[in-house]
């Protein structure tokens, strides 16, 4: 059996929605964050030594990283909802299961990071961390950030789907930092906000909120958590 080690509000809601998505039995452990730092609990390092989330087991098996976790969901389900090999949508869909993570949350945890220095700082200095994090901010990764942004826009011109006409894996593994970014306000386009309803209406979307619990992106805004 499949067990999902579920920390709230993170990047495992992917993979309760992928297990929805593909009907594959699983159960759920869930974790809650540490109330002032946010991070995972330590009981998830008795699962995997880094204690992120996500991770799953399966008779044994332990696998973490959301996108092997997706490469070996899809292949236990027998290549469910990955596009056919020597297809166009195929090399879209290797694209963008790599550029979730690798490309497009970075600048967005910096986003994150850089906005909490000057609260959480001395009061004598706070005047000078903003002025510091402002400065980052707005030169490097505001910036970033548009550009990611414009191209979610015009990639998502030639369908529906992040790899074109169908659903796949691919738009589970995009889910988390579209969210992210719409939730934060930062100017998401009409194609990508068009992109979350169609993903939100989804019938397995819905079931794994039931199953995961709280979740900040459905709906409800919330800055990107880490782990």
């Amino acid at each position: 059996m499949i067990t999902v080690h579920h920390l709230e509000n993170s990047r495992s809601q992917r993979v309760l929605w992928l297990l929805e998505e593909l009907g594959l039995a699983y159960t759920v452990k869930r974790y809650a964050r540490d109330p002032r730092t946010m991070r995972a609990p330590p009981d998830l390092v008795a699962i995997h030594p880094l204690g992120k989330a996500p991770v799953i087991t399966d008779n044994g098996v332990v696998v973490a990283e959301t996108g092997a976790i997706v490469a070996y969901l899809t292949e236990t389900a027998g290549g469910a909802l990955v596009p056919v090999a020597g297809t166009e949508a195929r090399r879209r869909y290797i694209y963008w299961l790599h550029y979730a993570e690798g490309s497009a949350m970075p600048p967005l945890l910096l986003k994150l990071i850089f906005s909490r220095l000057a609260p959480g700082s001395p009061w004598l200095l706070r005047p000078l961390v903003r002025r510091i994090t402002g400065t980052v901010l707005r030169g490097f990764v505001d910036p970033d950030l548009r550009r990611h942004a414009a191209f979610w826009e015009a990639e998502l011109a030639d369908g529906p789907y992040v790899c074109g006409a169908d659903f796949t894996a691919a738009d589970i593994m995009m889910s988390f930092p579209l969210e992210a970014f719409a939730a934060r306000g930062t100017g998401a386009g009409p194609r990508v906000l068009a992109w979350l309803e169609r993903i939100h209406a989804r019938p397995a979307y819905r079931r794994a909120l039931e199953a995961g619990g709280p979740y900040a992106y459905a709906g409800t805004g919330g800055s990107p958590p880490t782990g």
